[in-house]
């Protein structure tokens, strides 16, 4: 429910109405509403800060998926790139980076000041084939090193699934992952 809306924002919302409710119940001595805006309000703010704090936003798209990609998808993507879509497409709680376990695991994160940082992605057809595109900033690891790790990206991301990267600039990576199971 809350994939596409921060939770964070909500408990912040929720929990600094809840303390206006209180405090004015607290000014006007209603004892009933004092207690719920406090005891109900101020936990609530507290965690919405905390969720803030904690809060990683979702990545957008760089240019809309259309109609006959959607199609496409729903026919060939399988259940990994799906999964990967999801999660980097919603508001994450607790980690430092989208994919930062998946680029540690590839050998693409020595650490966390030079990991790889995923900007946007996009979908599209290939060869009649439904493509994810993870459009990476990546400025501490080389492209080369990037070539390297395709066989393991391949073998990671499934079966049914070409990983191919591509430099689009100097430090601009495009990991691209081509269902091959149409």
């Amino acid at each position: 429910m809350f994939g596409k809306f921060s939770l964070g924002t909500f408990c912040l919302i929720v929990g600094g109405t809840l303390m206006i409710v209180g405090t004015i119940a607290y000014i006007t001595d209603n004892a009933t509403l004092n207690l719920a805006g406090f005891f109900y309000g101020l936990p609530l703010l507290l965690g919405g800060f905390a969720l803030k704090a904690a809060e990683l936003k979702p990545i957008p798209f760089s240019q809309p998926t259309s109609p006959d990609i959607l199609a496409l998808r729903e026919k060939q993507a399988t259940s990994t790139l799906n999964q990967v879509r999801e999660d980097v497409t919603r508001y994450r709680y607790g980690q430092s980076a989208h994919l930062d376990e998946v680029l540690k695991r590839l050998g693409l994160a020595p650490n966390d000041e030079q990991r790889p940082v995923l900007t946007s992605l996009r979908e599209m057809m290939i060869d009649n084939n439904y493509a994810l595109i993870l459009e990476f900033d990546s400025p501490f690891i080389p492209f080369t090193t990037w070539q390297e790790k395709e066989e393991k990206m391949t073998t990671f991301f499934g079966p049914g699934v070409q990983a191919q990267v591509t430099a689009t600039t100097e430090n601009k990576i495009d990991l691209t992952l081509v269902c091959t199971n149409a």
